[in-house]
């Protein structure tokens, strides 16, 4: 099947639904953002020249017309590339030309990356006047028969070690992904709002499927992304809003209510993942809000389904372990086999870190043209992830770390992350994070990078704090006090950079 037909499935049993949003204002209902799809695909194919299988590069920002031209470009057959749209144009062309994409689709502004494509790659702004006249062709109709193991979703990595490379997921390995979501995420209605305030071209994109299944409404701010006060008042006026948010944006809208009384009336789920969240920020989130968060741990190559933590269990203060449940990512979804080994392939008994390995009808065919680094992640069936965890003997997952990114301190393994939660306890650090420096003694040390609230803390002061919770040989031999974390346009922090940092002092 293809994935446009859950969109004319819906329209035509929910014609007069509204679909698309912007901000408070319907701009589409079912059946027109339907007839849009449909159109694009026919001057797509008529106009353009884009064949059953070609890739269709998406270097736009979050708008309505995202999800048009997302639905046009399957309708037509092809697959397509969603670029974040907080790239350098030098970094999107790279994208472009690896992914043979001879058109693009950009918003307005975006045209200075024509410079740089590949001579032939064909821009088209959206909206604009080219975009008007894709909608004024001949719709195709009906969308284009496509295989299950058909290229629909070609999502490059963030390229923090390295070049991007390009993970091809198919229809089935999307099909998978939105129907786990119903089981071990969420339900889905009718009145729910979904809200685009994280990038369209990853995780909150790929949820868009199971809300176009159910006939909810599709919304994208004003501001076109994150703005806690603008969430606040959308909540308000809309009702039962749904979205994905990164822990970074958990963080600042847990600040603003904190600062305005808000309580989370209007925010039916917010699913969050994409980062470590810290318990100290998961348990105030709790606090304040209620029982409307939920985790998931997945990545690229096993898009948004690895595992889960439902509502219930976020919330739920009664079991004995629960606070080493709600430090965990939750137990394997539906659809996946989830185990910890160590670098054979073993299965390592519960409580022992290894790596994360993952098999399933969501995981990935493999990366795009790019058989070495497929044959490294693919084996015997398996994804390895590169995340190191342990799981317990209930199945919930912790993670630990980014396998690159333990610290091997005197032969022993020390994890980042459970430094770093020891000193988010400080009421003094707003954010931290933990890197190794290269030791003649010990082989690394563990040095830590603070950002502090506006009352710094004292490294003595932190120093106690670990001691008191931590093995001595955990403790960080070094504090270094910044103004902000070096991250990437996901929000995630470059450790890489950190370490750079390290090499001149």
């Amino acid at each position: 099947m293809n994935l446009a037909d859950w969109l004319l499935r819906t329209a035509r049993r929910l014609p007069d639904a509204p679909a698309l949003m912007r901000g408070e204002s319907t701009v589409a209902t079912y059946w027109q953002f339907a007839e849009r799809a449909a159109r694009i695909a026919g001057s797509l194919r008529q106009v353009h020249g884009v064949a059953p299988g070609d890739r269709v590069g998406v270097f736009m920002a979050n708008s309505p017309e995202y999800l048009e031209v997302l639905y046009g470009i399957w309708w037509a057959g092809a697959a397509a590339v969603p670029i974040n749209h907080k790239l350098h144009p030098r970094e999107a062309a790279f994208i472009v030309e690896d992914a043979g994409a001879r058109l693009v689709f950009v918003s307005d502004g975006d045209e200075g990356l024509a410079q740089r494509v590949p001579e032939g790659t064909r821009l088209l702004t959206a909206p604009g006047a080219a975009y008007a006249a894709l909608l004024a062709g001949d719709p195709l109709p009906e969308p284009h028969a496509m295989a299950s193991d058909s290229l629909s979703w070609l999502f490059y990595t963030s390229g923090t070690t390295g070049r991007p490379k390009g993970v091809m997921l198919s229809v089935a390995n999307l099909q998978a992904m939105s129907f786990a979501y119903f089981v071990d995420v969420d339900d889905v209605r009718r009145d729910d709002a979904a809200l685009y305030a994280a990038p369209m071209s990853h995780g909150a994109g790929l949820y868009n499927f199971m809300h176009v299944m159910r006939g909810a409404r599709h919304v994208v701010p004003e501001s076109g992304g994150f703005d806690a006060a603008e969430i606040v008042r959308l909540a308000a006026s809309l009702g039962s809003l749904s979205f994905f948010a990164a822990p970074t944006m958990v963080r600042r809208l847990i600040q603003h209510a904190r600062a305005t009384g808000y309580d989370g009336e209007g925010i039916r789920t917010i699913v969050y993942g994409g980062g470590p969240m810290y318990l100290a920020d998961i348990e105030e989130a709790v606090s304040l809000f209620g029982p409307r968060f939920v985790q998931i741990y997945g990545q690229g190559e096993s898009p948004m389904t690895i595992t889960a933590l439902s509502r219930d269990l976020v919330s739920d203060r009664s079991h004995p372990r629960w606070r080493e449940r709600l430090g965990s990512v939750g137990t394997a979804q539906s659809c996946v086999e989830v185990r910890v080994a160590d670098g054979d392939g073993n299965t390592l008994p519960a409580g022992e870190s290894g790596e994360i390995l993952v098999r399933g009808p969501s995981v990935m065919a493999g990366y795009w043209q790019n058989a070495k680094a497929t044959a490294e992640a693919l084996r015997d069936g398996w994804l390895w992830t590169g995340d190191v965890g342990a799981m317990d003997a209930d199945g919930f997952l912790t993670l630990m770390d980014r396998s690159k990114d333990v610290i091997i301190s005197g032969g022993t393994n020390i994890y980042p992350r459970e430094v770093e939660e020891v000193l988010l306890r400080h009421p003094a650090v707003a954010e931290a994070s933990v890197v190794g420096r290269p030791s003649a003694e010990w082989g690394e040390e563990v040095v830590a990078f603070v950002v502090a609230q506006q009352d710094a803390p004292t490294a003595e002061e932190l120093d106690a704090l670990c001691r008191e919770e931590i093995a001595r040989f955990k403790r960080p031999k070094h504090y270094r006090f910044v103004e902000e974390l070096p991250k990437n346009n996901y929000g995630k922090v470059l450790k890489t950079e950190l370490r750079s940092l390290l090499e001149g002092n």
